[in-house]
Order: structure tokens, then C-alpha cells, then sequence
């Protein structure tokens, strides 16, 4: 069954500008598009603007003008609408896993209370099963323009980045980029070397040939499957998160791989996931490690 594109949104000018990404994605992969409006009674009436019925009214007027106004730039694209009350994790959290991605904005400031990057918004983005696109206001499309490449974060074994590295190059070569793969490393205390890891490390000729080469091993099952999409490796020393940032100006799109933390109080996203969502200009996609393709 072919999924759709899911975006989330909430009357603000993050959502909108999620929404106009979507759309286009869904043109550039051929999937339909499904514009989601989660909301509470509860917090709409502490706003004091109106019964339910008449909050009910403007949430599907609100969610319905954005579809037509979408529709009207993309007259091909399937587009329906789907406005829902209750729990916006909950909610969004089911809506994504019957989607090839859900797409939200980045920051709340509308004067609905929003769903996007705040605590409800990284809960989303933690439990999710498919990829999760956080986009900022003001994102364009000339923001997707040639030359911008798609980066994504490379950590471990191949498997471990797998489903990141597997969206951005299905991306890549959706939109004709570049895949720009980052692999971060770090000098390790001498005492965290275990005999086995020396023994790699004197084939590979040292630590910084040793990371290339895991990269390499990495990225080689999807230079096959996409032979047409260009590749940078691109390996420095530093933090991953420091490391990515550091070429987000490169990027129309920002990938990062996550796995969850389960804490008493709920699952939480990794601190490179993290970091680069408050910190990166450009959308970024989230890409759960479980994630086939």
C-alpha cells in the first residue's frame, strides 16, 4: 500500500511553511498529501473563542483554506484533509506511522496553542516509527535549489545509520543532490582501545583512514541501489553535532538518525538529533533507526 505525506498543522506560519514543503516532496515523489489538524477543546476554550461547535467549525475552515490554497499551486496533487480531536502526541504519533513521513513545523507562535517544537513536538519526533520533517517559517523553495546538497549524519557500524542514510539518498535522488555524508570522530582515552580495536586500527593505518574506511563500508550498499546520485564523504574530527552544524549552510536538508531514550518520564530524542533541530536553518528530517527502506 502506498502511504501518504502527512502535514501537521496549526494555523502558525511554521506550520504553513511545513505544509508548502510537503507539498512539494509529495509532487517530487508522486505520493498523495494529507493535511492533519490535531486540537483540544480544552485549550481552545481557555482562549475563550467560542463552543465546541464553533471551534470545531473554524479548526476544518482553517485546515480546509490551507489545503485549497495548496492544491491551487500543485493542481495534479492528491490532496485531503483530516481534522481530529485529542492528544496531539498521541494523535500525530498514529498519523505517521500511516505515512512515509509526517512533516511538522519547527517553533509554535500562532495564537492557536501549536503542537511543533516544543515538548509535545519532540514527544512526536521520539516516538515515531517513520521519519519525522521539522521545517522552520520562511523556509522556500529556492531553498531547494541546485548546488544545496542533502547531509546526513553517518554513526557506527552500517547498520546503525542505515534508515538515515537510506532517506537521504532516497531524497537525493528524488530532488537530483548531492548526498553529503558526515561521519564525526573523536580521540578516545588510550585506555578505551581494546586489543581487537588496536588491531583494526593498525590495517586501517591509523584513526582518521580507520573512520574513513567505516564511512566508505557504510555508504557502498546505497551508492549501488542510487549509482546516479553524487557522493561527498566528508569525515572531520569533533563532535557529530558540531561537525554537522558546521555544514548545514551547504544543506536543503539536514538528516539525522535517532534512537530513542526511554526515561521514567517518557522517551526522549539523542542530543545530536536535538542539537541540530534547534540550531540548524534548514529542515531536518529525523529518521527513527528501525526504519526500513
Amino acid at each position: 500500500m502506498t502511504r501518504p505525506i502527512t502535514a501537521g498543522v496549526d494555523g502558525s506560519a511554521e506550520s504553513l511553511a511545513a505544509l508548502a514543503w510537503a507539498g512539494r516532496e509529495a509532487v517530487r515523489r508522486g505520493l498523495a498529501l494529507r493535511v492533519t489538524h490535531v486540537w483540544r477543546y480544552e485549550e481552545h476554550h481557555a482562549l475563550d473563542t467560542g463552543d465546541r461547535e464553533t471551534q470545531d467549525r473554524w479548526v476544518r475552515d482553517a485546515a480546509d483554506e490551507a489545503a485549497r490554497a495548496l492544491a491551487e499551486r500543485h493542481p495534479d496533487l492528491d490532496v485531503t484533509t483530516d481534522v481530529l480531536e485529542g492528544d496531539p502526541v498521541a494523535t500525530l504519533t498514529a498519523a505517521a506511522a500511516e505515512s512515509e513521513l509526517l512533516v511538522l513545523g519547527s517553533r509554535g507562535h500562532g495564537a492557536v496553542v501549536g503542537f511543533l517544537l516544543g515538548s509535545v513536538g519532540q514527544q512526536v519526533i521520539a516516538d515515531a516509527v517513520r521519519p519525522v520533517v521539522l521545517v522552520r517559517a520562511g523556509d522556500e523553495a529556492s531553498g531547494e535549489a541546485g548546488g544545496r546538497e542533502i547531509v546526513v549524519g553517518q554513526q557506527g557500524d552500517p547498520e546503525d545509520s542505515a534508515a538515515a542514510l537510506g532517506f537521504a539518498f532516497g531524497t537525493a535522488a528524488a530532488r537530483g543532490a548531492t548526498v553529503r555524508a558526515v561521519r564525526a570522530w573523536t580521540l578516545p582515552p588510550v585506555f578505551a582501545y581494546s586489543p581487537g580495536s588496536m588491531k583494526l586500527l593498525d590495517e586501517a593505518g591509523g584513526l582518521e583512514p580507520y573512520e574513513q574506511k567505516a564511512l566508505a563500508e557504510a555508504l557502498e550498499p546505497w551508492r549501488e541501489r542510487f549509482p546516479d546520485v553524487p557522493v561527498v564523504e566528508h569525515i572531520e574530527m569533533g563532535s557529530a553535532g558540531q561537525v554537522l552544524l558546521s555544514v548545514a549552510g551547504r544543506a536543503q536538508l539536514m538528516v539525522v538518525g535517532r534512537r530513542a531514550h526511554r526515561t521514567a518520564v517518557g522517551a526522549r530524542i539523542g542530543s545530536v538529533a536535538h542539537g541540530v533541530l534547534h540550531h540548524a536553518g534548514c529542515p531536518v528530517a529525523v529518521v527513527p533507526s528501525t526504519e526500513g527502506f
